[in-house]
């Protein structure tokens, strides 16, 4: 049973020997946001290309002194750059380039003029002077291979005059429930339309894949089947230790299983597999809804996104929460409201499960535990009062 930290360290790397067995192809920047960079990225110039104003006034050489011969003209954005000797200013404007000999923008407001000569406040080079290279040096790596890229990249690597860029493609991936309670439609299938959205937010191409019973020549397989069929095989339900749970063996039998079982609660019987034969990976996820998106968000999620960072959001925990047994990190959903996190689950708020010592089996089957805010995730127990970091779910889900 691997620490969570270890496990999402395992699945990143299990991601960086995967990501070279897919596709390239170039897509406008419009459509990168969601995608894992093919090859690295360098600036191909600097940018700015030349220095600019960052306000309106004068620009001159800051190293020499006031005051200066304001030259009969002005600079505006669209302006070709005229040349201005030392000892002299020119009126410049916001976003027009520098004449190559100016280092500083004296603001207008500062600015004394006197029969043609300028002066004002002191003021150093740089000073409201967007300065060629400073944004970015040609030759600069900015995009690594394998890096997820978003909307707000494309603000770089258009100025940078890059028109699109070469991504691998998409995950395909296929979703099977089993459980034969599902396949007879006795009992709803709740986890495969959130993995399917899960898939589909971290950029990649879900399928619903149906049912499969308990019996362990239908589960193999079927993941057989789907193994030849997609890049990413991911089940759920029979990954624990019960009589009728055959994911595990079936994985055993196909591939390589990497690891079954993390030390994290809810969600432990997580397994990870290589199925080289059929040229997948595959994970199976445990059944119980709130166990299955937290063990598939902090676990399977570096798969998909490349990331094992969590930003969290500070807090202080409202009530007590015990914890039932040391050597787990135990995954606490809580709402935040004021800077307090109230556990969603404990006696005192909308979801009433625990009085005392939080109960990740019931919780993991609760999925109103899902209108929780985010997760604390925590090896010791809390005491009210106590400081918390709290993962947005939003966060784990993008």
């Amino acid at each position: 049973m691997l620490s969570l930290t270890e496990a999402r360290e395992r699945v990143r790397r299990l991601r960086e020997r995967w990501l070279g067995r897919l596709g390239t192809e170039a897509v406008p920047l419009g459509e990168i946001a969601g995608r894992a960079a093919a090859e690295a990225v360098c600036a191909p110039e600097d940018r700015p290309a030349r220095g600019h104003a960052t306000m309106d006034g004068y620009a001159f050489d800051a190293t020499e002194g006031y005051p200066y011969d304001l030259v009969d003209a002005e600079i505006f954005p669209e302006s070709d750059t005229p040349e201005i000797d030392p000892g002299e200013a020119v009126r410049i404007f916001t976003g027009a380039p520098l004449p190559p000999s100016a280092n500083a923008v004296l603001k207008q407001e500062a600015a004394t003029i006197e029969d043609g000569s300028l002066s004002g406040a002191a003021i150093e080079p740089g000073t409201y002077v967007y300065e060629r290279g400073s944004n970015v040096a040609a030759g600069e790596r900015l995009v690594e291979a394998g890096e997820v890229l978003g909307p707000k990249d494309a603000l770089l690597l258009g100025d940078l005059g890059i028109e699109s860029v070469r991504v691998r493609e998409r995950l395909s991936v296929g979703l099977l429930a089993t459980g034969t309670e599902i396949h007879e439609g006795r009992q709803r299938d709740l986890d495969s339309p959130m993995l399917e959205g899960l898939v589909r937010a971290w950029g990649h191409e879900p399928t619903y894949e149906r049912t499969v019973p308990d019996e362990y020549d239908r589960v193999r397989d079927r993941i057989g089947t789907l193994a030849e069929e997609h890049d990413v095989v991911m089940t759920t339900g029979g990954t624990s230790v019960g009589r009728k749970d055959y994911v595990v063996r079936a994985l055993a039998e196909l591939g390589e299983v990497l690891f079954h079982r993390v030390r994290l609660r809810p969600g432990k019987p997580i397994a990870v597999a290589e199925l080289d034969d059929h040229d997948a990976v595959a994970f199976g996820i445990p059944g119980k809804p709130v166990g299955a998106h937290a063990v598939t968000a902090l676990v399977a999620g570096p798969f998909f996104t490349g990331r094992t960072a969590r930003p969290t959001v500070g807090a202080t925990i409202a009530r007590d929460v015990g914890i039932a047994a040391s050597g787990f990190v135990y995954a606490v959903p809580v709402t935040l409201t004021g800077g307090e996190a109230m556990p969603l689950g404990h006696a005192d708020s909308p979801l009433s499960v625990y009085a005392e010592t939080f109960d990740p089996s019931v919780v993991s089957s609760s999925t109103r535990a899902t209108r929780a805010d985010g997760l604390v995730l925590t090896e010791t127990e809390l005491t009210a009062g106590d400081p918390v970091e709290v993962v947005p779910y939003d966060v784990l889900e993008r």
